[in-house]
């Protein structure tokens, strides 16, 4: 038995998706569709970041006020943030002012600025298992919170200098950006994804 529900229009989702319509649009729009490029990527990184000890709707509904107050994450541009930026960013209603994860995404953006085009994008994918070797979960119990992979990738990005990015943040960062696909086996979106 599948803990899929079905939502008001009659197709089945994960649950969490159904608690309030921004779930449901993230859900079936974008949770589990596979992100390229390393701005995006980026984005990704720092809002799950931000959303740890967190709930995802919080970030979620801050997002426009975050991608404002980062330029848009925009790797070269929050790179060049100062420390006036920086207490900017800390009276900023429109985002989490926390300032051990603030100091992080300029600090990451900083050392991301210095590699290449395209590596930040190959890091992170060279972590995406064989999807084959995953069977789709039935049940919220199911989906795991870590895995190994996870683990190493936290591992390799920590050895590179990008800070705030544990084993959990960092399979968030990969159920958001495609890298698995924990929708569950009856979930109108498992068979949609790409």
């Amino acid at each position: 038995m599948s803990d899929a529900l079905k939502g008001a229009d009659g197709a089945l989702r994960c649950p969490w998706a159904l608690s309030a319509d921004d779930y449901t649009a993230y859900h079936d729009e974008e949770w589990g569709r596979p992100v390229h490029g390393d701005d995006a990527l980026y984005e990704r990184l720092c809002l799950e970041a931000f959303q740890s000890g967190l709930s995802w709707i919080t970030i979620l509904r801050r997002r426009e006020g975050f991608r404002a107050a980062f330029a848009h994450f925009r790797i070269a541009d929050v790179a060049e943030f100062t420390d006036a930026d920086k207490e900017r960013l800390l009276a900023d209603p429109g985002i989490i002012r926390n300032r051990a994860k603030i100091e992080a995404t300029v600090a990451n953006a900083r050392v991301l600025a210095g590699w290449a085009p395209g590596d930040l994008d190959r890091l992170i994918w060279s972590y995406a298992p064989d999807p084959a070797g995953r069977p789709a979960p039935r049940t919220l119990a199911e989906v795991p919170a870590v895995t190994d992979g996870s683990t190493a990738l936290s591992k390799a990005l920590k050895k590179e200098g990008i800070r705030f990015v544990g084993p959990t943040t960092a399979y968030a960062l990969m159920q958001a950006c495609g890298l698995v696909n924990d929708h569950l086996t009856d979930c109108t979106s498992r068979t949609t994804a790409p």
